[in-house]
C-alpha cells in the first residue's frame, strides 16, 4: 500500500459517527461543486481523515459522482484516507535527510510498523508519513514523532524509539486504577 492507498475498514459505530459529523459540517456549506475542497478540509478537520462514508455523503450533497470526490482526495496529499494513529511518525525526506539516509530511515519505520507511508497500524497506535523538510538539517536524518524532532534516526534508533513506546504502554497498563 502507498500514500492514500485503500482505506482501512472502520467499525459500524465509527461509520455512523462519521456520517453524522459529516452531515453537520455540510450544513455550513452551499451545494456548489466549487466547495468540494473546503468541504473536504472541514470534514477532515472534524474526523481526522476522510472515510468512505464521509466521501459518499459529500458526493450526495454536491450531486457529483463519488469517484470525483475520491479523485480529489487521492490527488492532494493533504487528505488522509486512514484514521490517524495515537502516535504520529513523520520521516523527513528533504535534501539533507535524503543525503544522510532518510529513505533508509523510512524503510526501517515501514518494516518495524508493518505499514507503508500514508498508512496507520491496524491497532491505530501509529501512523506513518513523510515530510519535505522540517528545518533541522544539521540533525539529519530526522524523524518527527508526535511533533518532537528526533535527530540522526537510523534503523537502530527506530527500534529504540519503538521500545520506549512499548515500555510506556506497559507502565501505563500496570498502574493500579
Amino acid at each position: 500500500m502507498t500514500r492514500n492507498s485503500f482505506p482501512q475498514p472502520i467499525t459500524r459505530q465509527e461509520e455512523v459517527e462519521a456520517k453524522q459529523k459529516t452531515r453537520r459540517v455540510l450544513k455550513g456549506f452551499t451545494k456548489k461543486r466549487a466547495n468540494l475542497i473546503p468541504i473536504l478540509q472541514a470534514v477532515q478537520r472534524k474526523l481526522g481523515y476522510l472515510p468512505r462514508i464521509a466521501m459518499a455523503e459529500i458526493a450526495i450533497f454536491l450531486d457529483i459522482p463519488s469517484v470525483d470526490v475520491y479523485e480529489v482526495v487521492t490527488f492532494y496529499n493533504q487528505f488522509r484516507l486512514n484514521p490517524p494513529g495515537k502516535h504520529s511518525v513523520r520521516v523527513c525526506l528533504g535534501t539533507a535527510c535524503h543525503m544522510k539516509g532518510g529513505y533508509i530511515t523510512l524503510d526501517a519505520w515501514e518494516r518495524r510498523l508493518k505499514i507503508k507511508r500514508g498508512d496507520t497500524t491496524p491497532d491505530r497506535e501509529f501512523d506513518l508519513d513523510t515530510v519535505a523538510c522540517v528545518g533541522c538539517c544539521t540533525m539529519a536524518p530526522v524523524t518527527v514523532v508526535d511533533e518532537k524532532p528526533e535527530a540522526k534516526v537510523e534503523p537502530t534508533k527506530v527500534d529504540g524509539l519503538l521500545l520506549a513506546f512499548e515500555r510506556e504502554k506497559q507502565q501505563t497498563s500496570e498502574k493500579p486504577q
